[in-house]
């Protein structure tokens, strides 16, 4: 916390004599002095930032895909369903909830995220089910 110095002006009288004693001109008035301009620099820097975040447009969007297995034994899907999303994101930084909604013909496994980008991502199932129903909820990325 920046401790303001009130500034004092050194006055004397017509004789010599000291009236009021001036605020030193000594290192820890101006170090005090600069620690303070440096905090405001970056308090400015912060709500600059915080200006900037609040004018992107955070949105989410859902899409239903289904993951359909192959005739490989093994891994049972090794085929990466390609997500398009609806509006291109700045960064590859947004989040993706995955809710099976059924699958049928086997077990379920594990469903991956992978090759993110702006403009979408690939869906990847791995276990013996046949068809995977899924439920995506795609959030932030910031769009502006």
């Amino acid at each position: 916390m920046y401790a303001r110095t009130y500034w004092l002006d050194h006055v004397t009288d017509q004789s010599g004599e000291v009236i009021q004693q001036g605020t030193l001109l000594d290192q820890a008035h101006f170090n005090n002095l600069e620690k303070g301009v440096a905090d405001q620099s970056i308090a400015d820097a912060f709500m600059q930032f915080r200006a900037i975040q609040e004018s992107y447009e955070l949105t989410d969007e859902q899409h239903t895909v289904t993951l359909n297995g192959n005739s490989n034994r093994w891994p049972f899907c090794n085929t990466a369903v390609t997500v398009a999303l609806s509006q291109l994101r700045e960064s590859e930084n947004y989040g993706v909830e995955v809710n099976v909604l059924e699958y049928s013909g086997g077990l379920l496994g594990h469903i991956k995220v992978i090759d993110r980008a702006a403009n979408g991502f690939k869906l990847l199932h791995d276990g013996s089910a046949k068809s995977v129903k899924v439920n995506v909820r795609v959030s932030g990325g910031l769009i502006n």
